[in-house]
């Protein structure tokens, strides 16, 4: 009788004691449960646009990232951004590949043996975005032509109704790219897992856009001087690119895109967040 006395009088200890944790302790209990059952991130990069709303994989916006702002630096307009990803939509599923039908390659899926180039410049993503509008633009008109219509005269497709399918993801993509779609464009990520590189999105950014001018990179924070389209197109480029690169933050025309803010819950996109005017300012992960 009095072992089970001891017993009893064990097991309301045990009690009270998880009752007071639960008590002074119920947030941390309730995130503990809330981390263990909650669905996988869903990772991905999605452009609002309107009523469209359109998601990529993060390797594939941040190709997107780089066909658009090559049109940009090129002075074309954003009809030739859509003709260009609506392309590399149907030819690679927006990837760099190394394989194709007989000797297509890249992006693009050019042939070096129509001209494109050698194997190497046209794996040089770059390279081949630009051979690509170097075409777009010998294409009278094509702005006002339907995509389908102007990407076959570059591509000369076996099946350039196929195009046409990824119209409404290249239209939201380009929009927001070029700028012409502030703050349309969030991605969903994972916390970076190694430290990020100044260097390295300034060296990003000169193989996009060129010379820019002005930029300057402290510790772990570029700032580039660019407003209206200009300043939207870099820094939703840069939002595009955080993955790859390590980016954490992005700031520009009194918004901010927060990495760890966008996890698919209600603070998802853009938020209002202090920046200085005509700026772009990208933040990455610093060392440990």
């Amino acid at each position: 009788m009095a072992r089970r006395r001891r017993a009893a009088a064990t097991w309301l200890v045990i009690v009270l004691v998880t009752v007071g944790l639960l008590a002074g302790g119920g947030i941390w209990v309730a995130n503990a449960f809330r981390g263990m059952f909650a669905p996988p991130l869903a990772v991905g990069c999605t452009a609002s646009v309107g009523d469209a709303k359109a998601t990529l994989a993060t390797d594939q916006a941040a190709n997107a990232a780089l066909i658009s702002a090559i049109s940009v630096r090129r002075g074309m307009p954003a009809r030739a951004a859509s003709i260009g990803l609506a392309v590399a939509m149907q030819e690679s599923k927006l990837r760099n590949i190394t394989h194709g039908d007989m000797d297509s390659l890249g992006l693009f899926q050019q042939r070096p043996s129509q001209g494109w180039g050698t194997e190497a410049q046209i794996l040089d993503p770059v390279y081949s975005a630009n051979a690509f509008f170097n075409e777009l633009d010998t294409v009278t008109g094509y702005a006002d032509m339907p995509i389908t219509e102007a990407a076959q005269v570059v591509q000369r497709s076996a099946y350039p109704a196929a195009y046409a399918k990824h119209e409404s993801v290249a239209k939201a993509f380009a929009s927001a790219l070029t700028g012409n779609s502030p703050g349309a464009l969030s991605c969903t990520l994972a916390d970076p897992t190694k430290a990020g590189s100044a260097t390295a999105v300034t060296d990003a950014l000169a193989a996009a856009y060129g010379n820019l001018g002005g930029i300057s990179a402290a510790g772990a924070t570029v700032t580039i001087p660019a407003s209206d389209t200009l300043g939207w197109s870099v820094a939703q480029w840069a939002v595009a690119n955080a993955s790859a690169l390590g980016i954490t933050e992005v700031a520009h025309d009194g918004k901010a895109w927060v990495r760890s803010a966008n996890d698919g819950g209600a603070n998802v996109g853009w938020r209002a967040a202090p920046s200085a005017a005509g700026t772009v300012v990208i933040t990455v992960r610093g060392g440990q």
